[in-house]
């Protein structure tokens, strides 16, 4: 079967480098040859390019158990000695009584085993570590093109020598491609010493220094890039999750409200009244089943102004609980960034949504000042003569949540007989 083309390119990129190396050493002067310093030349050349070979394309992976057992023919389903959770080793001195142990042990006994052998069988057959033989292979052609570049002073030697050592660096962690880095330092003064140049040159010992340390940065910068990534991702998932409980909270909350008083319009009798309660409860749960689609799929809308939405959630109070919901807002009538107006709603929200269930026949009061220094929002309710639903949930823990997120700081108690959630937020 052919492979796919996301393996043909790279292994087509890493063919043609080698290509181009040993074309390019081919017109270089010495060039390869058969006597003297051609022939050492064509040596040197021919390693280069066998031990880039191994380091570009190392070996299959095979198993501790292909390398000790090669395959043989398996038995029937039907021979007596042959148990499909056991390996077939009839050589084993244990074999029979470990067989005879498992065919008429209890049903416990036969499930250990078979864990135990699939476990056996996992560990034999895990796949062997490559690295190793890629990092010596990186190691010997740094040797190599130090050497070739010793008796040749070429371009492709150097560049070779580079390719090598940004490889290692990529490849491996700073513990294992350093010591390719000090070896590849150390290799050039040894050829200089037997080339008889004390001085080395400077040039090729700030390319090997420059070309470690832009690689590892590079490295490093990927890797901070994934983790922020994935902390991107955590921080989206904690905010989904918070959309989904306000937008659950305040339509299910509001629905039980509704439906709790259609029940007691029934028992009165008056079907009118209840059939209304049920269409708002209806409503309310077709437009809680929107907010939650939209906040799964994280779509990004234009929501109406902070002052709008709050009025909606006003009316929507005083529709539900039939009592008075007020609203004042102060300050410059400016938007705020999606994120604030979103935390102050979302708080609000949760404050009139608890007042419902906790305090219920109580009203309401929902102030919002606003100043280029910062937003202030206060929700408040007196008490009420009524016996509230217990319980808590998550509601403050996502409001205090979003707060520290903007910066902001949250209250939230009992204030004046009644009780007040305060939300403070940078503008």
């Amino acid at each position: 079967m052919m492979p796919p083309p996301s393996r043909i390119v790279p292994a087509a990129v890493r063919l043609g480098a080698i290509a181009l190396l040993v074309a390019g050493q081919a017109t270089a002067t010495p060039a390869p040859g058969l006597t003297g310093t051609g022939l050492a030349v064509t040596l040197l050349l021919a390693s280069l390019a066998i031990t880039l070979l191994l380091a570009l394309f190392p070996p299959p992976r095979t198993t501790s158990a292909q390398r000790q057992n090669p395959p043989e023919p398996q038995p029937s389903p039907q021979t007596p000695d042959h148990h499909p959770d056991l390996p077939h080793r009839p050589d084993h001195p244990g074999h029979s009584a470990l067989l005879r142990r498992f065919d008429h042990s209890e049903p416990s006994r036969s499930s250990w085993l078979s864990k135990a052998s699939r476990l056996r069988l996992a560990l034999k057959n895990r796949p062997v570590n490559r690295s190793p033989l890629v990092l010596v292979s990186l190691g010997l052609a740094v040797l190599l093109s130090i050497a070739l570049h010793t008796v040749t002073h070429s371009g492709p030697a150097i560049a070779a020598l580079l390719i090598c050592l940004s490889l290692t660096v990529t490849r491996f962690p700073l513990r294992q491609s350093l010591p390719v880095g000090l070896l590849a330092v150390a290799g050039l003064l040894v050829a200089g010493a037997i080339a008889g140049t004390p001085v080395p040159d400077l040039t090729l010992f700030l390319a090997i220094c420059l070309i470690f340390l832009v690689t590892y940065a590079a490295k490093q910068r990927k890797a901070t890039m994934a983790a922020e990534s994935r902390e991107a991702v955590l921080a989206e998932r904690a905010r989904i999750a918070r959309e989904i409980h306000d937008i659950l909270a305040h339509s299910l909350s509001a629905q039980l409200v509704h439906l709790e008083g259609a029940k007691l319009l029934l028992r009165a009798e008056r079907t009118e009244e209840a059939l209304d309660r049920v269409t708002r409860a209806r409503n309310l749960a077709k437009s809680g089943l929107e907010e939650a689609r939209r906040a799964v799929s994280a779509l990004r809308e234009d929501p109406p102004s902070l002052p709008v939405a709050l009025r909606t959630l006003a009316e929507e109070f005083e529709s539900t609980t039939q009592r008075a919901c007020t609203l004042r807002v102060s300050g410059s009538p400016h938007r705020l960034s999606p994120q604030t107006e979103l935390a102050l709603l979302r708080t609000a929200q949760e404050a009139l949504t608890n007042v419902r269930r906790h305090a219920p026949g109580s009203p309401a009061a929902i102030e919002l000042a606003i100043d280029p220094f910062g937003c202030d929002l206060r929700v408040t309710n007196p008490a009420s003569p009524e016996q509230g639903t217990p319980g808590g949930g998550y509601g403050l823990v996502g409001m205090r949540e979003r707060a520290e997120l903007l910066g902001g700081t949250l209250s939230a108690g009992e204030r004046d007989g009644g009780f007040l959630v305060h939300l403070k937020v940078p503008a």
